[in-house]
């Protein structure tokens, strides 16, 4: 059985290792976090007790065997389960009852999701996140990255246009103009976090930006015909 150990740092527990699971797993294990793994395939927990001593083959997900491992212990219970959703379902419920502080369930689609989050869940969507991504990657040239808070809010990681270079912050008037807040800008391999209006962007200057897909679409805009 899983026993939290006393330390600061949080404990996860993950059900299901598929290869959003899995994948999770793994990369928690490497940033030093605890973790619990369970699955009913054999192999996948093996594998996984590389990482951890606490993978556990699991074949019925109830509550009762749920509570035999000590996922109940965990500070973060995870459901990496998608494509049974009345497993996915169960299971959310069932870490809810045990008294998991924050349950975190998989879903693929919005009625999957709606349930989940009425179960008491933090619902992601992993597939539907990625392709966003990918999604605003291919619209807005410049885009490195991109991370969606919410429908209107949005973290993206872009190139600075040429014709932003030599100018300020305030003389551009991103703000004004294309509806975006720059939060942070990497210049020369530093990252500047407190970003002032007479900030005058360089050559191969990287920006953080805060603000909405139409935002970033203007800016892209803006770039091409001028």
């Amino acid at each position: 059985m899983f026993h939290k150990r006393k330390k600061e740092k949080l404990s996860y527990g993950i059900v299901g290792l598929g290869r959003f699971g899995y994948a999770l797993a793994v990369d928690l294990a490497q940033s030093g976090a605890d973790i619990m793994v369970i699955d009913r395939d054999e192999e996948k927990v093996r594998e996984l007790r590389e990482y951890t001593e606490n993978a556990l083959v699991v074949n019925t997900l109830d509550k009762k065997s749920l509570m035999e491992t000590g996922i109940q212990n965990c500070d973060v219970g995870i459901v990496c389960i998608g494509e049974h959703m009345e497993s996915s379902i169960l299971t959310t419920l069932n870490l809810v009852s045990l008294g998991v502080p924050q349950v975190i369930a998989k879903a693929t689609s919005a009625e999957h999701g709606e349930i989940l989050a009425k179960l008491g869940a933090e619902v992601v969507y992993p597939e539907r996140d990625m392709a966003l991504r990918l999604a605003n990657r291919l619209e807005t040239t410049r885009v490195l990255d991109f991370i969606q808070l919410s429908e209107s809010i949005n973290i993206s990681k872009l190139i600075v246009p040429d014709k932003f270079v030599g100018k300020t912050i305030l003389e551009l008037d991103i703000r004004a103009k294309f509806g975006l807040n720059v939060i942070a800008v990497e210049s020369g391999g530093k990252v500047t976090d407190n970003i002032r209006p007479d900030y005058c962007f360089q050559p191969n200057d990287v920006m953080i930006v805060s603000g909405s897909r139409d935002a970033l679409l203007r800016l892209d805009e803006w770039d091409e015909n001028n």
